[in-house]
Protein backbone atom coordinates (compact mmCIF):
# COMPACT_ATOMS: atom_id res chain seq x y z
CA UNK A 1 0.00 0.00 0.00
CA UNK A 2 1.29 3.50 -0.82
CA UNK A 3 1.29 6.28 1.89
CA UNK A 4 -0.79 9.16 0.65
CA UNK A 5 0.67 10.95 -1.64
CA UNK A 6 0.07 14.33 -0.57
CA UNK A 7 1.61 14.06 2.57
CA UNK A 8 4.81 15.62 1.58
CA UNK A 9 3.16 18.48 0.65
CA UNK A 10 2.41 20.35 3.61
CA UNK A 11 5.26 19.32 5.14
CA UNK A 12 7.11 22.61 3.77
CA UNK A 13 4.12 24.81 2.51
CA UNK A 14 1.56 25.71 3.95
CA UNK A 15 -2.28 25.15 3.57
CA UNK A 16 -5.43 26.59 4.12
CA UNK A 17 -7.44 25.73 6.91
CA UNK A 18 -9.30 22.61 7.31
CA UNK A 19 -10.15 19.69 9.38
CA UNK A 20 -7.24 17.10 8.21
CA UNK A 21 -9.95 14.35 7.23
CA UNK A 22 -11.56 13.36 3.33
CA UNK A 23 -14.70 15.18 4.71
CA UNK A 24 -14.04 18.46 6.38
CA UNK A 25 -17.09 18.40 8.46
CA UNK A 26 -17.21 20.44 11.87
CA UNK A 27 -18.24 19.14 14.97
CA UNK A 28 -20.63 20.57 16.73
CA UNK A 29 -21.66 20.11 20.19
CA UNK A 30 -25.30 21.04 21.66
CA UNK A 31 -25.94 21.27 25.18
CA UNK A 32 -29.34 23.96 26.15
CA UNK A 33 -31.69 23.78 29.17
CA UNK A 34 -34.76 25.82 29.13
CA UNK A 35 -37.57 25.60 32.12
CA UNK A 36 -35.65 22.91 33.58
CA UNK A 37 -35.71 20.95 30.39
CA UNK A 38 -32.15 19.91 28.78
CA UNK A 39 -31.30 18.85 25.24
CA UNK A 40 -28.03 17.27 24.72
CA UNK A 41 -26.21 16.20 21.13
CA UNK A 42 -23.55 15.83 19.18
CA UNK A 43 -23.02 15.28 15.44
CA UNK A 44 -21.21 16.76 12.45
CA UNK A 45 -21.98 20.11 9.84
CA UNK A 46 -20.96 20.67 6.30
CA UNK A 47 -20.05 24.26 6.27
CA UNK A 48 -20.98 24.63 2.65
CA UNK A 49 -24.22 24.06 3.27
CA UNK A 50 -26.92 27.07 3.02
CA UNK A 51 -27.23 28.76 6.69
CA UNK A 52 -30.91 28.50 6.04
CA UNK A 53 -30.30 24.78 6.87
CA UNK A 54 -29.54 25.67 10.34
CA UNK A 55 -33.08 26.74 11.14
CA UNK A 56 -35.07 24.00 9.23
CA UNK A 57 -32.89 21.39 10.96
CA UNK A 58 -33.65 23.49 14.47
CA UNK A 59 -37.08 23.18 13.52
CA UNK A 60 -37.17 19.04 13.05
CA UNK A 61 -35.21 18.35 15.71
CA UNK A 62 -37.84 19.97 18.18
CA UNK A 63 -40.73 18.35 16.27
CA UNK A 64 -39.15 15.06 16.20
CA UNK A 65 -38.29 14.90 19.55
CA UNK A 66 -41.22 16.73 21.50
CA UNK A 67 -39.20 19.81 22.57
CA UNK A 68 -40.67 23.19 23.77
CA UNK A 69 -40.84 25.84 20.94
CA UNK A 70 -38.02 27.82 22.76
CA UNK A 71 -35.60 25.71 21.91
CA UNK A 72 -35.66 25.94 18.14
CA UNK A 73 -34.06 29.71 18.56
CA UNK A 74 -31.50 28.37 21.18
CA UNK A 75 -30.21 25.05 18.97
CA UNK A 76 -30.24 27.78 15.61
CA UNK A 77 -28.43 30.37 17.24
CA UNK A 78 -26.24 27.55 18.94
CA UNK A 79 -25.18 25.72 15.96
CA UNK A 80 -24.84 29.24 13.93
CA UNK A 81 -22.16 30.23 16.70
CA UNK A 82 -20.00 27.14 15.99
CA UNK A 83 -20.19 27.42 12.41
CA UNK A 84 -18.94 31.26 12.71
CA UNK A 85 -16.30 30.49 14.92
CA UNK A 86 -14.95 27.65 12.52
CA UNK A 87 -15.33 29.80 9.02
CA UNK A 88 -13.13 32.37 11.23
CA UNK A 89 -10.71 30.51 10.57
CA UNK A 90 -11.36 29.85 6.68
CA UNK A 91 -8.74 30.77 4.33
CA UNK A 92 -5.71 31.45 7.13
CA UNK A 93 -2.43 29.25 6.36
CA UNK A 94 -1.91 26.05 8.87
CA UNK A 95 1.20 24.18 9.24
CA UNK A 96 0.89 20.54 9.84
CA UNK A 97 4.60 19.80 8.98
CA UNK A 98 5.59 16.49 9.55
CA UNK A 99 2.94 15.91 12.06
CA UNK A 100 2.09 12.72 13.81
CA UNK A 101 -0.67 13.42 17.01
CA UNK A 102 -1.68 11.66 19.41
CA UNK A 103 -5.79 10.57 19.52
CA UNK A 104 -7.38 9.56 22.90
CA UNK A 105 -10.38 7.75 23.09
CA UNK A 106 -12.36 8.10 26.53
CA UNK A 107 -16.10 8.09 26.61
CA UNK A 108 -19.07 6.28 27.20
CA UNK A 109 -21.70 5.76 25.08
CA UNK A 110 -25.35 4.30 26.89
CA UNK A 111 -23.66 0.94 28.43
CA UNK A 112 -20.54 0.88 26.42
CA UNK A 113 -17.66 2.45 27.67
CA UNK A 114 -14.26 2.70 25.20
CA UNK A 115 -10.86 4.05 25.94
CA UNK A 116 -7.83 4.00 23.74
CA UNK A 117 -4.77 5.90 22.39
CA UNK A 118 -3.20 6.14 19.02
CA UNK A 119 -1.26 8.18 16.70
CA UNK A 120 -2.79 10.34 14.18
CA UNK A 121 -1.01 11.72 10.65
CA UNK A 122 -1.93 15.13 10.01
CA UNK A 123 -0.91 15.40 6.69
CA UNK A 124 -3.24 12.03 5.32
CA UNK A 125 -6.27 14.70 4.16
CA UNK A 126 -8.04 11.46 2.71
CA UNK A 127 -8.70 9.83 6.11
CA UNK A 128 -11.79 8.80 7.26
CA UNK A 129 -12.76 8.94 11.02
CA UNK A 130 -16.24 7.16 9.87
CA UNK A 131 -14.31 3.74 8.49
CA UNK A 132 -11.40 3.70 11.30
CA UNK A 133 -14.75 3.77 13.78
CA UNK A 134 -16.41 1.03 12.01
CA UNK A 135 -13.50 -0.82 11.80
CA UNK A 136 -12.63 -0.48 15.66
CA UNK A 137 -16.16 -1.49 16.62
CA UNK A 138 -16.43 -4.87 14.35
CA UNK A 139 -12.67 -6.03 15.75
CA UNK A 140 -13.78 -5.07 19.09
CA UNK A 141 -17.47 -6.91 19.03
CA UNK A 142 -18.98 -3.75 19.78
CA UNK A 143 -22.86 -4.03 18.88
CA UNK A 144 -23.96 -0.87 19.87
CA UNK A 145 -24.89 1.48 16.80
CA UNK A 146 -24.53 4.70 18.40
CA UNK A 147 -20.77 3.74 19.56
CA UNK A 148 -19.21 4.30 16.10
CA UNK A 149 -20.89 7.99 15.37
CA UNK A 150 -19.39 8.81 18.93
CA UNK A 151 -15.72 7.85 18.64
CA UNK A 152 -15.82 9.41 14.59
CA UNK A 153 -17.05 12.52 16.30
CA UNK A 154 -14.70 12.39 19.25
CA UNK A 155 -11.51 12.17 16.49
CA UNK A 156 -13.24 14.95 14.79
CA UNK A 157 -13.31 17.28 17.65
CA UNK A 158 -9.64 16.74 18.74
CA UNK A 159 -8.59 17.15 15.03
CA UNK A 160 -10.29 20.60 14.95
CA UNK A 161 -8.50 21.61 17.91
CA UNK A 162 -4.98 20.44 16.53
CA UNK A 163 -6.09 22.27 13.36
CA UNK A 164 -6.88 25.66 14.94
CA UNK A 165 -3.58 25.09 17.30
CA UNK A 166 -2.15 24.98 13.88
CA UNK A 167 -3.22 28.37 12.67
CA UNK A 168 -2.07 29.79 15.21
CA UNK A 169 1.66 28.61 14.96
CA UNK A 170 1.99 29.59 11.47
CA UNK A 171 0.44 32.91 12.20
CA UNK A 172 3.41 33.14 15.07
CA UNK A 173 5.93 31.92 12.65
CA UNK A 174 4.81 34.92 10.08
CA UNK A 175 5.07 37.51 12.77
CA UNK A 176 8.46 36.58 13.99
CA UNK A 177 9.82 34.97 10.73
CA UNK A 178 13.20 36.25 11.49
CA UNK A 179 13.86 35.00 14.82
CA UNK A 180 12.31 31.54 13.83
CA UNK A 181 13.47 30.54 10.98
CA UNK A 182 14.11 27.21 10.50
CA UNK A 183 11.96 26.31 14.05
CA UNK A 184 8.77 25.79 12.01
CA UNK A 185 9.65 23.21 9.55
CA UNK A 186 11.67 21.53 12.29
CA UNK A 187 12.71 17.95 11.36
CA UNK A 188 10.66 15.41 12.66
CA UNK A 189 10.94 13.59 16.39
CA UNK A 190 12.63 10.36 16.66
CA UNK A 191 9.20 9.14 17.47
CA UNK A 192 7.14 11.10 14.17
CA UNK A 193 10.21 9.38 11.93
CA UNK A 194 9.44 5.87 13.19
CA UNK A 195 5.63 7.03 12.52
CA UNK A 196 5.77 8.28 9.20
CA UNK A 197 7.71 5.12 8.57
CA UNK A 198 4.84 3.03 9.53
CA UNK A 199 2.23 4.96 7.28
CA UNK A 200 3.83 2.78 4.85
CA UNK A 201 1.51 -0.38 5.95
CA UNK A 202 -1.73 1.58 6.29
CA UNK A 203 -4.08 2.64 3.38
CA UNK A 204 -4.58 5.77 2.64
CA UNK A 205 -7.58 6.34 3.81
CA UNK A 206 -5.78 5.42 7.62
CA UNK A 207 -4.56 7.39 9.35
CA UNK A 208 -4.06 5.54 12.19
CA UNK A 209 -0.47 4.43 13.83
CA UNK A 210 0.01 1.85 16.90
CA UNK A 211 3.39 1.76 17.92
CA UNK A 212 4.16 -1.60 18.39
CA UNK A 213 6.13 -0.73 22.00
CA UNK A 214 2.73 0.29 23.31
CA UNK A 215 0.30 -2.08 21.98
CA UNK A 216 0.42 -3.45 25.24
CA UNK A 217 0.28 0.18 26.81
CA UNK A 218 -2.38 1.48 24.90
CA UNK A 219 -4.44 -1.80 23.92
CA UNK A 220 -8.27 -0.85 23.17
CA UNK A 221 -10.67 -1.37 26.11
CA UNK A 222 -14.18 -1.76 25.74
CA UNK A 223 -16.24 -2.58 28.38
CA UNK A 224 -19.71 -3.08 28.82
CA UNK A 225 -21.40 -1.35 32.30
CA UNK A 226 -24.68 -2.32 34.26
CA UNK A 227 -27.35 -0.48 34.72
CA UNK A 228 -26.25 0.11 37.96
CA UNK A 229 -22.86 1.14 37.08
CA UNK A 230 -24.90 3.34 34.43
CA UNK A 231 -26.92 5.50 36.86
CA UNK A 232 -23.90 5.88 39.25
CA UNK A 233 -22.65 7.37 36.65
CA UNK A 234 -24.85 9.39 35.09
CA UNK A 235 -25.49 11.02 38.57
CA UNK A 236 -21.91 12.20 39.51
CA UNK A 237 -22.02 13.80 35.53
CA UNK A 238 -24.82 15.22 36.59
CA UNK A 239 -23.55 16.95 39.92
CA UNK A 240 -20.29 17.80 37.81
CA UNK A 241 -22.60 19.54 35.50
CA UNK A 242 -24.30 21.80 38.13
Amino acid sequence: MKPLPASSSSYKNPVKFRIPTADNLVPIRLDIEIDGQRFRDAFTWNPSDPDSEVVVFAKRTVKDLKLPPAFVTQIAQSIQSQLTDFRSFEGQDMYTGEKIVPIKLDLRVNHTLIRDQFLWDLNNFDSDPEEFARTFCRDMGVEDPEVGPAIAFAIREQLYEIAIQSVASAREARISKKGRRGTEHAPASKTGGIAVDLMKLFGHRSSVIRKRKEWDVYEPIVDLLSSEEVDALEAREERNAR
